[in-house]
This record gives structure tokens, C-alpha cells and sequence, in this order.
């Protein structure tokens, strides 16, 4: 169920047509409206939104050979609540007559690869249209011949309208919602310096700021569910099992002094949950505007130092609502960065619009090379770890979904949506985390961190959004997989760290040129300390979603076969990543003004 508030946008289909009646038309009306249905039937198929609802078409009711057909699919769109729209033709139209001007819509063309009639011939007239009007649209069209009445969608065709009606909704789902910035910034972090206009400029978001002491006062005056909270504190006793207590004996606390941080921890852990999305059960207990929340589709916690010195850190509350599952049962996890790492919530929206997946929050800590690891640890590293590995790990917003403790069909370790993981999963996902005490010398307030190491080897996309003075936002992006080390080499590096902390070891794809030349060239051109991490491969996804959004990539390891940008793009010179750059630049912010 969607816990925003808010229609969920709607994929609009348009079929045009060659608008010539006595013979031409109506030849073709039955091929053209088969396309629309078939991309229909495509699309509902193979994408759910993150809250799990199955994602709706709308075609229009008649196929579109004029500006009259247009106005009228424009309008049914309107009333609908189409937020995304896709043209499909099999043959000629009048360009400009049936294209779609609205500036908003991410629009995207599939021109039919047949001979019998020029659909490809229509598909380059339109986009030479969009680009003319300074509309970006996507091009989609099939590498290989089709018989004129075949109703097939190829698969490169598919992949394409998939990717872009993916980045599409990603967009429409961000219009009109809200980043919920409780405290402000964290340790001088430059990623929690939440920038208002960003947000607004190209993604549509609102910044809304609750003070910390909101927390407090919620608490204090017992301003949340009772019922759910003694649920969840028993849920939380049953399955959240205190990890060893790393602090010196005489700086380890009493049990009945932990008790009370769990009692605490559990309410923050509601209270932000109200705070994002509210609680209707609030208002029957007299509490009406609290019951209302943020419309939050993000949010993130100040935490270090303002409120980790006095109280006790929020690692629990982040790691609970960043996972696919709590005491109420199975559900969407929530974007929740910890340090209130604004940028970084982004990047982990960004991964789990994509997927429907919890995401991981992590610091990029460390690299280790072969000779570091064989001279710490007297052990070789072996398999797609030879070449040196990157420790990912941070104290709070992991999800505990990165266990890997779900299963594929073939019983391999993964992380999936909610609405696929079983109860059972769920279990193993909580029995395979610890909780030990948060170490005194960070958090002096106390609190709980979730313990885990990630299993198996997963297919793994890392992004980050950076702003930089001068260009505005970028985006990096690095694709490979978790991989799981011997217990004794994990136990040994991990030690060296923090390790009351979930760790991930991390080897990206390298390419031995550029920025991927290695898994140290990687880190060592990674733009900030934290990075947002998806389950699966979507670095090419990422990079539509990117350029619909006009923010430029300035590092990926996608191939350039999978580069799938708005046809415009091409107009801005050969190199995909300089005409990226200068695309962006031209187009401006989707939702602001374009600096001069």
C-alpha cells in the first residue's frame, strides 16, 4: 500500500498514426493500436511500484493522426494522472502534429523497424521535432527487421522501454513529495547541508526541517501509538539480540541502563515513522497535526554530535526502517540515511525507485590491497577478491536485508522486494544480526548498532550524488559484487575497524583504464564518504534515470552499449560523457531555472 500521499502516476500510451482517411489510416489503425497494447501489456507485466502496486497503462481512445487526436489523448492523460508517456508508431505521422508538448512528461518514442511502412522514418522526424522545441525524448528502435504484422516486442526494444519507463515513474514518483531533515547537519558532513533549491530544482522535492527535540517531546509526552509500541518492543526483545560489549569494563553500562536505551531507541524508531508518513492513530489519541507527518519519500537523522552526546544513537532506528520488515510484518523499507546524509538518501531513493529493494547506507572505508590483506592476515585473497577489495561499512542506516539471508530460486543468497520474501527470510535475517552496544568514544549518549556481515556473492550497484561549485550535481556509479571472505581474514580486517558495525566487502568491475582501472582508483575517485548501495546491476538504469533528471554522470562502468540517454544527447557531440555534461547544462534543472 502507497503511504503517500498522492495518486501514483500512471504510464500514458499514445499510438499515432498517419492521419490520411480513404485508405492510408485505416490500413494501418488495428497494427498501431496492437503496438499500444502490447507496450501496455509490457509494462503492467514487468513493473511494480516500491509499495508493491502493480504499475498502470493508459492508452488512448483513439489512435493519434492530428493535432485534434493529440488535444484529445492530452486530455484523457490529464484527467488520468499520466505522468509518463510513451509513443509507439509502425509508420509514418505528421511530426509535429501528433507529438506530445507537454515540458514535464518524460517522453520516450518507439518507431517500428519494418519495412511495409516507414515507422523509423516518423521516429527520426519526431525526435528532430522534440530536440527542435528543446523537448529530450528517448528513441526506442528495434536493431532488427520486422515482418509488418508481427506483434512481437524484441528484446532490445523491451529492455528499452522497460529502462526508461523505470527512470520515468523513478521522476514522477519524486514530483510533489517531501526530504524530512530531522536536525541539520552532522559533523560538518558536506552531504547533509540539505540544499533546498536542489531538491526543488531537480527533483521536485520539498525540504521539510524538524528539530531533534521533536524527538524529545514526542517522547515525553508520550506522543505515539502505545499499543504498537509495546508490540514492537516485544518484537524487539525476541529478535534483537545484544551483540558483545566492546567498551572497557569500566565504561560498559548496567543492563538496566541498556533496558532503558532499548525502550528509547524502539520509541525514536516510531516517532520517525510518524514524523515521515504520520498516523491516523495519533489523532484518536487528541494528537491531530502530529497524526498528519511529512509526506516524507526520504528522510534522514542528524544524530553525531548534537544528539548522540546527550541520547542514544539512532543506528537501531535507521537500520529497522531501512529494512523490508519490522514488528508490523513485511512492508517497504524506508529511505533513511544516517547523519542526515541528504545526498546520500538521494542516491539510495534513486536505487530503491529503481528496484523496489532495501538499500544500503555505507561509508566507503577502506581499501584493501592483496599485499595488505597477506600481510595482516597471512591468507591470499582468492577469487574476484584477488585484486584488492573495498570495506563498506557505517554504524547506522544499512538495511538487514543485506544479510543476504533471502534466497533465489536456485537457493543462492540475494535481497529481494517485499512482496517476495517469506517469513522464514525474514527470521534468518534477525538471527543472523547482533546488536552490540554503540562504543562509548563515538556515541557517548549510548545506543545499539546492527552487526552483520553480507554473504555470498551478490551483484551490486554503488552510486553517489555530489554537488560540486560550478557544474551543480553529478552522479558516480560503480557496478560489481559483494563477495564473502573467509571467516578468518573477515574476522581479522574487520577487528581493525569498528566492529560493532554490518560490514560488506566490495570489488567493483574494473576495466585496467581510467577510473576503473582498479578496485583503488575506485575508492580513490569515489566523490564523498558515504555511498548508496542497490541489490543487482542498474548502473544502466541509473543512467537514464540521471538524464532525465538533466544531472550529469561523471563516472560509470556501464557499457556503452547500455547507455541509454534522450536522442538529443547525440547533438552534443560524439564522446557520451562530455555530450552529457553539455546536454544537462543546456537543458537545465527539470523543475528550475538553468543558471546563465
Amino acid at each position: 500500500m502507497n503511504r503517500l500521499i498522492g495518486r501514483l502516476p500512471k504510464v500514458g500510451i499514445r499510438p499515432v498514426i498517419d492521419g490520411r482517411e480513404a485508405g492510408v489510416r485505416e490500413s494501418l489503425e488495428d497494427q498501431c493500436m496492437d503496438m499500444a497494447k502490447a507496450a501496455a501489456k509490457l509494462i503492467e507485466e514487468n513493473l511494480r511500484f516500491p509499495s508493491g502496486e502493480k504499475v498502470e497503462c493508459v492508452i488512448a481512445d483513439t489512435t493519434i493522426g492530428g493535432v485534434a487526436d493529440a488535444a484529445a489523448c492530452a486530455d484523457k492523460f490529464k484527467r488520468e494522472g499520466v505522468e509518463v508517456s510513451l509513443t509507439v508508431t509502425p509508420c509514418w505521422c505528421y511530426g509535429t502534429e501528433v507529438m506530445d508538448t507537454d515540458p514535464l512528461l518524460p517522453k520516450a518514442v518507439w518507431g517500428f523497424n519494418g519495412t511495409e511502412r516507414p515507422g523509423a522514418v516518423y521516429l527520426a522526424a519526431a525526435l528532430a521535432g522534440y530536440a527542435q522545441k528543446g523537448l529530450p525524448a528517448f528513441g526506442i528502435y528495434g536493431k532488427e527487421v520486422q515482418d509488418g504484422g508481427d506483434k512481437t516486442i524484441p528484446q532490445d526494444v523491451s529492455e528499452k522501454i522497460i529502462r526508461f519507463v523505470k527512470g520515468a515513474l523513478a521522476v514522477a514518483q519524486m514530483k510533489g513529495k517531501s526530504y524530512l531533515s530531522i536536525g541539520y547537519s552532522s559533523m560538518g558532513i558536506a552531504g547533509s547541508m540539505v540544499d533546498v533549491n536542489f531538491l526543488q530544482d531537480y527533483l521536485g522535492v520539498r525540504a521539510e526541517f524538524v528539530e531533534s527535540i521533536e524527538l524529545l517531546r514526542r517522547i515525553d509526552e508520550e506522543i505515539y501509538d502505545k499499543d504498537e509500541y509495546e508490540k514492537a518492543l516485544a518484537w524487539t526483545r525476541e529478535n534483537c539480540k545484544e551483540g558483545k560489549d566492546y567498551n572497557s569494563p569500566e565504561a560498559q553500562k548496567s543492563a538496566e541502563v541498556k533496558e532503558a536505551e532499548w525502550e528509547k531507541v524502539v520509541k525514536m524508531t516510531l516517532i520517525c515513522k510518524d514524523l515521515m508518513n504520520g498516523n491516523p492513530k495519533l489523532k484518536e489519541l487528541g494528537f491531530g497535526e502530529e497524526a498528519k507527518g511529512r509526506n516524507a519519500i526520504m528522510g534522514g537523522f542528524q544524530g553525531q554530535r548534537q544528539w548522540t552526546d546527550y541520547q542514544p544513537n539512532a543506528d537501531f532506528t535507521e537500520s529497522i526502517l531501512n529494512s523490508s520488515f519490522d514488528w508490523n510484518g513485511i512492508r517497504q523499507a524506508y529511505t533513511f540515511a544516517t547523519e542526515n546524509d541528504c545526498l546520500n538518501a538521494i542516491s539510495m531513493l534513486f536505487g530503491h525507485l529503481l528496484t523496489g529493494k532495501a538499500q544500503l547506507f555505507s561509508d566507503v572505508r577502506t581499501y584493501w590491497s592483496p599485499e595488505s590483506v597477506e600481510r595482516v592476515t597471512g591468507k591470499k585473497l582468492t577469487g574476484i577478491a584477488k585484486d584488492g577489495i573495498i570495506h563498506l561499512i557505517n554504524s547506522g542506516s544499512t538495511t538487514l536485508d543485506a544479510t543476504a539471508q533471502q534466497t533465489d530460486a536456485e537457493g543462492n543468497p540475494t535481497m529481494k522486494p517485499f512482496w517476495e520474501i517469506t517469513e522464514e527470510e525474514v527470521q534468518k535475517c534477525l538471527d543472523n544480526t547482533k546488536w552490540p552496544a554503540a562504543i562509548g568514544e563515538y556515541f557517548r549518549g549510548g545506543g545499539f548498532s546492527s552487526q552483520f556481515k553480507t554473504i555470498g556473492q551478490l551483484p551490486m550497484t554503488m552510486c553517489r550524488l555530489n554537488l560540486v561549485k560550478g557544474i551543480g550535481p553529478v552522479l558516480q556509479i560503480v557496478e560489481g559484487w559483494s563477495v564473502e571472505l573467509p571467516e578468518d581474514i573477515h574476522t581479522i580486517l574487520d577487528e581493525r575497524t569498528n566492529p560493532t558495525w554490518p560490514t560488506t566487502w566490495f570489488v567493483p568491475r574494473t576495466t585496467g583504464t581510467g577510473f576503473f582501472k582498479d578496485a583503488y582508483t575506485v575508492m580513490a575517485k569515489w566523490g564523498a564518504n558515504h555511498g548508496a548501495i542497490s541489490h543487482g546491476h542498474i548502473g544502466a538504469d541509473l543512467i537514464s534515470l540521471a538524464a532525465l533528471l538533466r544531472i550529469p554522470v561523471n563516472m560509470h562502468n556501464v557499457s556503452e552499449d547500455d547507455v541509454f540517454r534522450p536522442s538529443a544527447w547525440s547533438a552534443f557531440g560524439e564522446n557520451l560523457e562530455g555530450a552529457d555534461y553539455r546536454a544537462c547544462k543546456n537543458y537545465g534543472p527539470l523543475y528550475g531555472f538553468k543558471e546563465s
